[in-house]
């Protein structure tokens, strides 16, 4: 059976998850003196700190991982205050994602989302992915990437667009 589609679902996470462990790399040299502080700051009061948008980053692709694998979503730990805590959930994540082995079938089943206060979505396979994990994967890896604009790192778009380096040509 197929499965171009769930390797290249895998393949997208998997990337950007790398960009994520790039961007850690940028705290760890510029935020050298005072790296445990970034882990707090937020875009605005309303919005959750840097160390908790790197767990819901990570849970869009662990979720994914654990619905192909027949098991319920299950998220991290968003108390993440340390490299180390990011680093780990970021591994733990991209080894999940690698267990995947399912045809491109399991894009037709029903993925149910649990919503606070008893609420749910019930959406295809498909839609899944396009309209809940992808949008909260991006928004969430936006909003690390903004976070540290905002405290002065030195990044630009390339730091963003990581995953495109290697089809760059001379």
């Amino acid at each position: 059976m197929e499965n171009q589609q769930i390797v290249a679902i895998q393949n997208i996470f998997s990337s950007r998850l790398d960009t994520l462990s790039h961007l850690l790399q940028v705290v760890e040299n510029h935020f050298t003196d005072d790296v445990a502080s970034i882990f707090q700051q937020r875009i605005a009061t309303d919005m959750l700190p840097f160390g908790t948008q790197i767990a819901f980053t990570c849970n869009q692709p662990r979720n994914f991982a654990l619905w192909c694998l027949g098991q319920s979503a299950n998220d991290l730990n968003p108390e993440v205050g340390s490299l180390d805590d990011a680093r780990g959930h970021i591994s733990s994540t991209q080894t999940l994602l690698a267990s995947i082995s399912v045809t491109d079938l399991q894009l037709a089943e029903i993925a149910r989302i649990d919503l606070a206060q008893g609420r749910y979505l019930e959406l295809s396979g498909c839609s899944y992915v396009d309209d809940f994990l992808m949008p909260n994967f991006y928004f969430h890896l936006t909003t690390v990437y903004d976070i540290l604009r905002m405290a002065g790192a030195p990044i630009g778009k390339h730091d963003f667009m990581m995953h495109l380096v290697p089809l760059i040509k001379h």
